[in-house]
C-alpha cells in the first residue's frame, strides 16, 4: 500500500492538527463559520480553552474534549471527533454539555441569563436509530415542544455528522461546508489539492496536514495515533463479522430462508451456502 500523503483527520493527531493549534485557529473558525452561519452569526474571534473538566468533587466524573473553545460573545463551543460507534454517545455529549453550563454560574447574585453552548459531534460511525435514513448525515438537535415543533429554547444545540453517510463526489459538492465535509473524509486519501478545493482556507489545510512537512517528533506521535485509530478499526470490523456471523448462524439452525438471512445479515447467498455446509 503506498503511503499516504496527508493525514488521516480521525486520528487524535490529524484532527488536533488542524483543528487544535494556535497557528491553525483560522481553520477551526472557518469551519465553525460555515457550520453555524444560518443560526449563530459570523464568529470573530475563538479562544482555546482547558480540555479537561473536573467534577465539583472527588467522586464526580470527568470530561475530556477534543476541543473546547469560546467566541468573543462567551459562548462555549465543544467539538468532538468519534472514531468508533459508542452506545451511549448522545449521553455522553449531554453529560458533556452540562460542563460550560455550569461554569457560567456567578458566585454573587445571578439572574440565571446563559450563554449559548454547541456541542458538535463529527462521527465516524451512523447510529442504529439513523440507518433508515442513508441519505441524512446531519442532525441539529435543539429543545423542542412536542405538539407545536417550535424550538423551546435556543441556546443549546448538538449538532451531529455522520460522515460514512457524506458521499458527495468532488464534482457534487455545493457549499463550502461540503468542501469542508469532503475533505476530512477524504483527505488521507488525496494526493493533492484538487482544483475544486483551490482557495486560502483549503491551501492552508493541505499544507498543515502533509506529512512530510513534520518533524521527527511529530511524525512519530502521528503513527502512534495512526496505529491506534488502525487497531480499533480492525478490531470492531473482526467483531462486527463474527457478530454477523454468529446471527446466520443462529437463523440457519432455526431454519430462516435463505433470502431472509441475507438481507438481513448482508451476507451473500454464497457465503450463507458456505455456513450451512460446515
Amino acid at each position: 500500500m503506498d503511503r499516504e500523503k496527508y493525514i488521516n483527520p480521525f486520528t487524535d493527531f490529524g484532527f488536533k492538527r488542524l483543528f487544535g493549534e494556535e497557528p491553525n485557529k483560522d481553520l477551526l473558525l472557518d469551519f465553525l463559520n460555515e457550520l453555524l452561519k444560518d443560526q449563530q452569526g459570523k464568529i470573530i474571534e475563538l479562544t482555546y480553552l482547558k480540555t479537561e473538566k473536573l467534577g465539583k468533587t472527588e467522586l464526580d466524573r470527568k470530561a475530556i474534549f477534543d476541543l473546547y473553545c469560546e467566541n468573543e460573545k462567551g459562548e462555549k463551543f465543544i467539538v468532538e471527533m468519534q472514531k468508533s460507534k459508542q452506545n451511549f454517545f448522545k449521553d455522553r455529549s449531554v453529560y458533556y454539555s452540562t460542563f460550560p453550563i455550569q461554569e457560567q454560574a456567578e458566585k454573587s447574585d445571578w439572574n440565571y441569563e446563559l450563554k449559548a453552548v454547541y456541542t458538535i459531534g463529527i462521527l465516524d460511525f451512523i447510529f442504529d436509530s439513523d440507518k433508515s435514513e442513508p441519505e441524512k448525515y446531519r442532525y441539529d438537535v435543539k429543545l423542542q415542544d412536542i405538539g407545536t415543533n417550535k424550538t423551546f429554547y435556543d441556546k443549546l444545540t448538538f449538532i451531529y455528522f455522520e460522515m460514512p453517510k457524506f458521499n458527495k463526489s468532488i464534482d457534487q459538492l455545493e457549499t463550502r461546508f461540503d468542501k469542508w465535509l469532503y475533505v476530512l473524509k477524504n483527505l488521507n486519501k488525496l494526493d493533492r489539492l484538487p482544483e475544486k478545493l483551490k482557495g486560502e482556507v483549503f491551501e492552508k489545510v493541505f499544507e498543515v496536514a502533509e506529512i512530510s512537512k513534520f518533524t521527527r517528533e511529530e511524525y512519530i506521535s502521528y503513527e502512534d495515533s495512526l496505529k491506534y485509530y488502525r487497531d480499533l478499526k480492525n478490531s470492531l470490523e473482526t467483531a462486527k463479522d463474527e457478530r454477523t456471523i454468529e446471527i446466520a448462524k443462529n437463523f440457519i439452525e432455526n431454519g430462516v430462508d435463505i433470502d431472509i438471512i441475507s438481507k438481513s445479515t448482508g451476507l451473500t447467498k454464497e457465503q450463507i451456502e458456505k455456513l450451512r455446509n460446515h
